[in-house]
């Protein structure tokens, strides 16, 4: 299997709020964890993942409005958890 990348989470994140806006929803909450999970290759009975990847691009998608909810001490780990609001501001 080959390794999720930073566009992999991305793209699944983008699905997830595009998905959750169509409903209605006006946030949405992501905890690192389940995004890795759903892209693929979490947990890895090796240890070769992708969560500082995947944490990256959730503080990267981040806008005003957005919290974080919780956070591991490094800022990096499964139980980072985002509270994206929704509909996403227009990209510059």
């Amino acid at each position: 299997m080959t390794l999720p990348n930073a566009d992999d989470f991305r793209e699944k994140l983008h699905q997830w709020f595009a998905e959750d806006a169509a409903k209605g929803k006006k946030h949405i909450v992501v905890s690192a964890g389940a995004l890795h999970r759903a892209v693929g290759g979490y947990p890895a009975r090796d240890g070769n993942h992708r969560m500082r990847t995947c944490c990256v691009v959730m503080n990267i998608e981040r806008r005003p409005g957005d919290n974080v909810v919780d956070a591991p001490p490094s800022g990096f780990g499964a139980n980072l958890v985002v509270r994206f609001r929704l509909p996403r501001p227009a990209s510059t």
